[in-house]
């Protein structure tokens, strides 16, 4: 059997075998998705029943009032615990503190390996829920909420990103990603709606902008 080239072919064919691979695209790392964050229609129905109450600082808020840090799961507290959840190949020693690890904050997107790059975020921080109504709970209570693993309330987020945010609310403060202003929002007003605190007017405003990127 014989076979014709033509030196069209020829050149076609050489250049497939000469054209560079594709260069190989880097994934970007996952984003922590802690539970219990609402659909953004039902963050909308949960914004509009929430209480609208100004919110007036006592002053007799202190920390103390919300204990932290509870043995969550095994040896591990809920600061470890969230670490290991929303890391990405964590690793931990028998008394659960990561060895080895990477997080990506949510909030502006960066990418760490120690965990002392990382803070983890009360959501709705501790000082917006006591002049939202927690100043009249029990330290239980309290408790309770400082560590609630099972709504979207704890993140793991770059640590001067948390501390610029402080005790802000929405009206105060965003993160830095407009992308993630919607599950942002979301979030925030899972964790008032469960808890049943009481969100300021500008707060709503705040929320209510957000939530419209979704």
């Amino acid at each position: 059997m014989r076979f014709s080239y033509t030196l069209g072919g020829l050149l076609s064919a050489n250049a497939v075998l000469a054209a560079p691979m594709p260069a190989p695209v880097a994934m970007p790392m996952p984003m922590p998705t802690p539970p219990g964050i609402p659909s953004a229609s039902s963050a909308k129905t949960q914004l509009a029943a929430l209480t609208v109450a100004a919110q007036v600082d006592d002053g007799a808020y202190e920390r103390d009032l919300f204990p932290t840090w509870d043995t969550i799961e095994g040896t591990c507290n809920t600061r470890e615990y969230v670490l290991k959840r929303d890391g990405t190949s964590v690793v931990v020693g028998s008394d659960c503190y990561p060895t080895s690890g990477t997080w990506t904050s949510p909030y502006d997107g960066g990418k760490w390996t120690l965990p002392s790059d990382v803070d983890i975020d009360h959501m709705v921080p501790l000082k917006n829920a006591w002049i939202s109504g927690a100043n009249a709970w029990t330290t239980a209570k309290r408790e309770q909420f400082a560590n609630d693993v099972t709504r979207p309330q704890l993140w793991a987020v770059t640590d001067n990103v948390n501390q610029s945010k402080g005790d802000k609310s929405p009206d105060a403060w965003k993160p830095p990603l407009s992308s993630f202003y919607c599950t942002y929002a979301s979030s925030w007003v899972a964790v008032k709606s469960y808890w049943k605190l009481t969100i300021s007017s500008a707060e709503k405003t705040a929320l209510t902008s957000m939530l419209a990127t979704c």
